[in-house]
């Protein structure tokens, strides 16, 4: 009975006693291990800088592929630990979100456009950044609901509070990144097939004035005609877009240019209230986080190999 007793005490332990119990054992267990520590440290401080000079050189030089890849790594490296830790609610978010933005990339980059495409994939898009975004809020307020003790009132357990709000956090940004890289993909298919402009930004056939370089469909609709009345918007090159189609294009496909002359687009003429600044600076958010979802588990990975090959435990 003796030896049964330290196994019935570790089962009555709290999860909290039971991590701080493990917490210990690894403190003893390194201990007198300063100096490799200290050696593994710096070889993560040289690996992260690196391996940012890499990345930083690689988009500067070769945008393109930079992206493509880091879109790859975004869409297979939670797929890998979805399945090997069993995930399935997120799996089965990430293969509805796979299937319907694949029936949308295959749209996009139809010859020749159908004068919908532009609109349904901005509007798809566009439901993926605001969703991401208010999750990703919602996911953030529970976070500081717990850290404050707020869930103490709901009688919710702080473990439970935080869970949440760390998943609903990861699905905003997740998702938030994913919808903005696809979109520009989009963007850039959709983009050379209107061919207004040539790669060196001179117009290659001339836009009506009464057209959307966007969606191709009629800016103003006459009286005894059928159609849709939209609110317009003008770029500071003068020409004229539907309002939607506009912020779709720039804000959503990422894209600083007009659709037509390729002249620089001033986003902060087109913002008219905060929480319209604030999507923007949500976006830029997401594009430092990219980095931070698709080339950390690699530079991580390549840490561990260094400290493997050195005989660094």
């Amino acid at each position: 009975m003796a030896g049964i007793q330290p196994q019935d005490d570790l089962l009555k332990m709290t999860h909290r006693e039971n991590w701080r119990m493990q917490h210990e054992r690894l403190h003893i267990k390194h201990r007198g291990h300063e100096a490799m520590h200290a050696e593994m440290v710096l070889i993560l401080i040289a690996t992260l800088v690196v391996a940012q000079i890499v990345l930083v050189q690689w988009k500067q030089r070769h945008h393109r592929s930079y992206n493509l890849v880091t879109l790859v790594q975004m869409w297979v490296v939670p797929l890998y630990f979805t399945i090997k830790l069993y995930w399935w609610r997120f799996l089965s978010m990430w293969g509805m979100f796979s299937v319907i933005t694949s029936y949308i990339i295959f749209r996009a980059t139809r010859k020749p456009l159908s004068c919908r495409t532009p609109r349904m994939v901005y509007k798809w898009f566009l439901l993926i950044y605001k969703l991401s975004y208010a999750v990703g809020v919602l996911g953030y307020l529970a976070i500081m609901f717990t850290m404050f003790g707020f869930n103490v009132f709901f009688r919710i357990k702080a473990e439970d509070s935080m869970d949440v709000g760390v998943i609903m956090l990861f699905y905003g940004l997740y998702y938030g990144v994913m919808g903005r890289d696809f979109a520009e993909i989009c963007s850039d298919y959709m983009a050379s097939t209107i061919g207004y402009y040539n790669k060196g930004g001179i117009p290659s056939r001339s836009l009506s004035g009464d057209i959307c370089a966007v969606c191709g469909q009629r800016i103003l609709v006459e009286v005894e005609e059928e159609g849709l009345i939209e609110d317009t918007f003008q770029l500071s090159c003068g020409h004229i877009f539907h309002e939607f189609c506009i912020r779709g294009w720039c804000i959503v496909g990422k894209k600083q240019t007009c659709p037509y002359c390729n002249e620089k687009v001033d986003l902060k003429r087109m913002m008219n209230n905060p929480w319209e600044k604030t999507h923007v600076l949500y976006g830029q958010l997401l594009d430092w986080l990219r980095y931070l979802v698709a080339w950390q588990p690699i530079i991580i990975g390549i840490v561990h190999g260094i400290n493997f090959s050195l005989g660094l435990e």
